[in-house]
């Protein structure tokens, strides 16, 4: 995989096509972006990778000309502990999505690594771990300039706890996507300034580079005994964004924060606008 380069400071974006897009396409997206005066959008592939070339290459142009930085969320149906033709088609996807998110200069491919089905954590841990070296190994000989960031979840059920995480990272030498929502929904706290500024020192013990470059997922969120149910808009969760916005400042992270709430660019914006007047 490539060295991390080119630090960027916190950005703002959100997770897919901007509603005041009038055109629902990636392409009418990035522009819609840059007009709302945010600067970073998450294509979703998450049904599946069904964008051509052409337009993932003229996405790319675009969104350099604009100035909108791109990453991409992988297809949903990923499960890497799965046997069989289900674990090689989800290793089919997340390359399928790297090889697009590189023809469109989306450096960060974001994933649901999988589940712990019948196995326990250890196994699940090495399970995935193998699978997952399976799909770097075909990125690597495909040249493909990106970095794998598999996410924080947000149920027990689902593999993706912070540290069993952060680990997987460390051992292969990639970054993960800190879904802050996700992890106070999984455990029902994590929700304070001191409590985030726990999770980003965890993040930057696998490396000085994790918090340079973190890629964030944040979102209202509404949560049971059993983890995450829905995302919610921030003002109608009791996400508290605003101590987290002060931890992120005050560690110094840099990197892109994207907004998964249901009103997208509305909260995308207000998180911006809190960030800047710290």
């Amino acid at each position: 995989m490539r060295d991390e380069k080119n630090h960027m400071p916190l950005i703002f974006g959100t997770a897919g096509v901007p509603h005041a897009s009038i055109v629902r396409s990636t392409i009418e997206g990035i522009k819609t972006i840059r007009r709302l005066g945010l600067d970073a959008m998450e294509v979703q592939f998450v049904r599946g990778v069904k964008m051509g070339d052409d337009t993932a290459v003229e996405a790319g142009k675009i969104s350099e000309y604009l100035n909108v930085v791109l990453s991409v969320h992988a297809p949903y149906y990923i499960n890497l502990n799965a046997e069989g033709q289900k674990k090689d088609e989800s290793i089919e996807r997340i390359v399928n999505s790297a090889r697009t998110g590189s023809l469109m200069k989306a450096e960060n491919i974001v994933f649901h690594p999988g589940f712990y089905l019948k196995y326990s954590k250890e196994k699940t841990y090495e399970r995935i771990k193998k699978s997952l070296q399976l799909a770097l190994n075909r990125i690597e000989e495909m040249n493909l300039d990106v970095m794998l960031r598999p996410e924080s979840t947000g149920k027990p059920k689902q593999f993706g706890e912070l540290d069993e995480l952060l680990k997987l990272c460390y051992e292969l030498n990639i970054m993960p996507c800190i879904d802050f929502s996700h992890i106070h929904a999984r455990y029902g706290r994590y929700n304070s300034y001191s409590e985030f500024c726990e999770i980003i020192e965890k993040v930057s013990s696998i490396g000085d580079e994790a918090i340079k470059n973190m890629h964030i997922h944040i979102s209202g969120i509404d949560y049971s005994l059993k983890g995450e149910k829905s995302h919610l808009n921030l003002e109608n969760s009791d996400f508290n964004y605003r101590e987290l916005l002060m931890a992120l400042k005050d560690l110094k992270t840099n990197g892109i924060v994207i907004c998964e709430s249901p009103n997208l660019e509305e909260d995308a914006i207000l998180l911006k606008n809190e960030y800047k007047n710290l």
